[in-house]
Parts: structure tokens; sequence; C-alpha cells
């Protein structure tokens, strides 16, 4: 494959650990005596620059933004009852960060919704909350990148449609 990735420079895209960047290009660097066309993806929040092989892109999972079809079911998953289980703590966490890392916006909703508490709830545990700001933020970043807002709104509208629910 060579420098015609389905990714140009400027698109927004989902890596699946580490949700949206942005693409600075493609460039092509030897490594190991082999030529390699990578997929350049800043990541701003984390201050991190990624480089995926052109050829592995598909395979990592990276993908451009959710449509908006796929988002708006994200947004309905929000509205719906928590299915949280009565499994042990660290069971529920793998599961949920699985589906964070997947990257799926509908997946990460699920994840949203079921660990949002309302004020009249119970307390969090503290490994609770990070898991549910990771998969807020996580979804804020895409809906804020395909609404062209900035992410705390973005957050803000994901956490009233929880309240209303």
């Amino acid at each position: 494959m060579s420098k015609d990735s389905d990714f140009s420079a400027g698109d927004y895209v989902v890596y699946p650990t580490h949700g949206v960047g942005r693409v600075m290009g493609v460039q092509t660097q030897e490594i190991a005596g082999d030529k390699l066309d990578l997929i350049i993806i800043k990541f701003d929040k984390d201050r991190m620059t990624l480089r995926v092989p052109v050829a592995k892109a598909t395979n990592s999972g990276l993908r451009k933004l959710s449509s908006r079809k796929l988002m708006d079911t994200a947004l309905q998953t929000l509205k719906g009852r928590s299915r949280a289980k009565r499994t042990m703590w660290s069971r529920r966490a793998q599961e949920y960060e699985a589906k964070i890392n997947s990257g799926d916006p509908v997946a990460i909703a699920e994840v949203v919704r079921d660990l949002h508490r309302a004020d009249d709830q119970p307390e969090q545990s503290y490994s609770e909350r990070q898991m549910y700001q990771a998969a807020l933020e996580r979804l804020a970043r895409e809906l804020a990148a395909l609404e062209k807002i900035d992410e705390i709104k973005a957050a803000e509208k994901l956490e009233k449609l929880l309240s209303a629910a």
C-alpha cells in the first residue's frame, strides 16, 4: 500500500486506546532497513504523537469519526436504564475498560450510562469515578469533533442527557 491511505492531513480520527486525534500527514520512514508509510496522528490532549503503519491502520482499529447516526445511537444509549451488573467491581472494571478501549461510541456510552451517578445516589468509589471520567471524556471528544464544538460543551451536553434520563 502506498501513500494513498484513507486518512488525509487535518482529518479527525479515532484510535481505540487513545480516542480522538488529528492526522498530521503520511510520511515514509526507514525502520530497520525497511521503508514504511506511517500515518502521523497527534493527540493534543495527551501531548502525544502516534505513528501507525498505513498497512496496519485498519487492523489497529484506526477509524474516521463516527457517523452522525452512530453518535445519535450512542446519545440514545445514555438515556437508557443502567445495566450495571452486581458482579465484583474488578470484573466490571475490566469489561468497562475493554468497552472504553474498543473505540465504539455506543459501548463507551454504555459505560458512561452505567457509571453515572445522580446527586441523590450513593457516592462512587475513586476507581469508578476515574473510569466514568475517562469514558465521558472519550465520548465528549468525539462528539466535540463531530459537532465542531469544544470538549467542555460536549461533556455538558452528555451530562445533561444523563440527568434528564
